[in-house]
This record gives structure tokens, C-alpha cells and sequence, in this order.
């Protein structure tokens, strides 16, 4: 963090949120990490370090801290609307103009994480690693092909812009 004190990130973040914080620093000395975990970290990982440790590591967070890092289950079970298309994320219901249409899982999911910013240019990478997860070594092609699929289910409600990414077209 070049223009400000990871420690100091740490007790910020803590203070508005209980999302799990791993410490990675080059900082080993047991000082540095003592006070990290103190301001509220999960964990510190000194560097250098591997990165299969990391993701035990982070896998070990993510289980000890279960509830902590659920979103607020309201917010996301809110049906989403735009362009005639309406999605039901609870029951994975859409519907275009009334019409219900069906999709692959994946199609749902990429649907939804457009339709919760809708307006805004989404990059493949974003939505690579929101629906596909970060573990996805497939092409970002792959993003090309599914919103071609939904294109042709629900119409023009997923606009391009060119050499950057997707949005929805509110007004379709």
C-alpha cells in the first residue's frame, strides 16, 4: 500500500465491517503481527510465502468466519428489473415482458450481477471472476458466448461497449 499504512487500512475496515482481513506484508517481525491481528485482523501472512499456504490460509478464514462474510440476504434475494426483463433471484425466476424464460445457471448468474449495476460497464474480467470465481482458468471468451445467449432469450436488454465490457440498457 504505497500511499497509506496497512495498519491503519485494517482498523478502518474493521470499524465498518466485519469482513474476514488477512494481513500480507513483508513486515515478519512478531511486533508487526501481533499488532495486526490486535486492530483486527484474521490472520497475517509474512511474506515471502507460498501461495498454497494462502489459500489454505484464506480458506481457513472464510470457514471461521461463515455468517460474517454473507451479505445481507434482503438485498440480495430484491428482485431486479430492467428493460422489461425482471429476474427473481430467491425462486431464479425471469421473465421477459411476462413471458418466463429459461436459463442455464450460469446465464442466471451473469443476468443478475449485470442487472445489480445496471447502467455501468462491466469488464470480462469482473465477470469472470464474479460468476466464474477466480479460479477460472477458461477463456473470457466465454463471457462473448453467454451474453450472446442471453441476448437472443431476452432481447437487447445487454449492450456492448466496444473493447470494454457490458452493461444492461435500462431503456431496451
Amino acid at each position: 500500500l504505497p500511499d497509506v499504512d496497512g495498519t491503519e487500512v485494517c482498523r478502518t475496515l474493521r470499524a465498518r465491517s466485519a469482513v474476514p482481513i488477512i494481513i500480507v506484508s513483508a513486515r515478519d517481525d512478531e511486533v508487526d503481527r501481533v499488532v495486526g491481528l490486535e486492530l483486527g485482523a484474521d490472520d497475517y501472512v509474512a511474506k515471502p510465502f507460498s501461495t498454497r499456504e494462502l489459500v489454505a490460509r484464506i480458506r481457513a478464514v472464510i470457514r471461521r468466519s461463515g455468517s460474517a462474510i454473507t451479505p445481507d440476504a434482503s438485498a440480495d434475494d430484491a428482485p431486479l428489473e430492467a428493460g422489461g426483463v425482471h429476474v427473481d433471484p430467491r425462486s431464479r425466476r425471469v421473465t421477459v415482458r411476462g413471458t418466463e424464460v429459461h436459463l442455464t445457471p450460469k446465464e442466471h448468474d451473469l443476468l443478475v450481477h449485470l442487472l445489480r449495476d445496471p447502467g455501468r460497464v462491466h469488464r470480462r474480467s469482473e465477470l469472470l471472476e464474479a460468476v466464474w470465481g477466480g479460479g477460472w482458468d477458461g477463456a473470457d471468451r466465454t463471457i462473448d458466448a453467454h451474453v450472446a445467449n442471453l441476448r437472443r432469450k431476452l432481447g437487447g436488454v445487454i449492450g456492448t461497449v466496444r473493447g470494454v465490457g457490458y452493461r444492461i440498457e435500462e431503456h431496451a
